[in-house]
């Protein structure tokens, strides 16, 4: 299938990038100049702005209640290259997954790069699920977390800190599912690693020579891509981890690490789904969302948690 009309209109008139090195703040203002007005995102029971407090120091989050009866539990980590994305930028996001699945939806705002160095940004997101899993619980149930891009990767890395903190005797409530959303699993850019390196190098929004300089300011704080905190797809044992879910784009570069992720998974014996979407390109989930086939995400995770998804 080819690129959907509507996303290929709305790459053909992005300006080219400037020139010289990425600036993280204009690049911010300029993610949060785009954000849609309150009035006109979906609107839930209630949404309130919170404070995860941990060890490490305090994590802004903001909690989605879709209905006054909501149970069971969704942590979200926002993507952007560990460097851009908040918890404005992908409210729309989360405010879809709350409104879909049913759960309560907690969003992390969890540190970024360059102000602060790896591991801060895995370090609050994992704090950011031992607090919402003790303040509002899962009550046995459903206890999930999901991420997109970046945000994915911080799943997978949660995901594997979870587990082996339960089984080295930690206290963590017990993570039932993963989702994750065309997910940044391996942090080495050899451009020969993966087939989809090389047949979406351009042209699709995220152009392979921009992986190296995007995730320049988190490699440079000390993230290291050997380690699977940092590429989780370098972790040799995934057994005993949370079911998954992977959708992945055609026509992204990151499409094959995700699609292999969830080939090792399914083969370490974890119940694993992976879709991929053929008309979409990295990013579609934020960027996308207003197209129907692409809002098909969120509906497509709430069966996932609900125990209805077909493998």
């Amino acid at each position: 299938m080819t690129l959907h009309p509507e996303i290929a209109e709305v790459l053909a008139s992005l300006p080219e990038p400037p020139p010289g090195p990425l600036d993280p703040v204009a690049m911010r203002a300029g993610e949060e100049a785009q954000v849609a007005p309150l009035d006109e995102r979906v609107g839930l029971h209630a949404v309130e702005d919170a404070t995860a407090h941990a060890e490490t120091g305090d994590v802004p989050v903001r909690v989605y209640t879709p209905s006054p009866d909501a149970s069971g539990l969704l942590v979200y980590f926002h993507g952007g290259a560990f460097f851009l994305g908040s918890l404005e930028t992908h409210d729309h996001v989360a405010r879809a997954l709350a409104k879909e699945t049913g759960l309560v939806v907690v969003s992390v705002g969890y540190r970024r790069a360059p102000e602060s160095a790896f591991p801060a940004g895995l370090q609050d997101c994992y704090a950011a699920v031992r607090w919402a899993a003790e303040r509002y619980g899962s009550g046995g149930g459903t206890l999930a977390i999901a991420g997109d891009s970046s945000g994915a990767g911080f799943v997978a890395a949660v995901a594997a800190m979870a587990h082996d903190d339960a089984v080295t005797g930690g206290h963590s409530d017990r993570i039932t599912h993963q989702i994750m959303f065309y997910p940044s699993l391996d942090l080495d850019f050899d451009i020969d690693r993966y087939p989809s390196m090389r047949e979406n190098a351009e042209g699709y929004g995220l152009e392979t020579a921009g992986l190296a300089p995007f995730n320049a300011f988190y490699l440079d704080s000390g993230a290291d891509p050997a380690d699977p905190r940092v590429s989780p797809i370098k972790r040799e044992d995934l057994t005993g981890l949370p079911q998954a879910l992977i959708i992945t784009a055609q026509y992204d570069p990151m499409r094959d690490e995700g699609e292999r992720y969830g080939a090792r998974l399914s083969d370490a014996g974890v119940e694993t789904t992976v879709r991929r979407y053929s008309f979409a390109n990295h990013g579609f989930v934020q960027n996308f969302s207003w197209i129907p086939e692409c809002y098909q995400a969120f509906v497509e995770t709430a069966e996932f948690l609900a125990g209805r998804h077909a493998r």
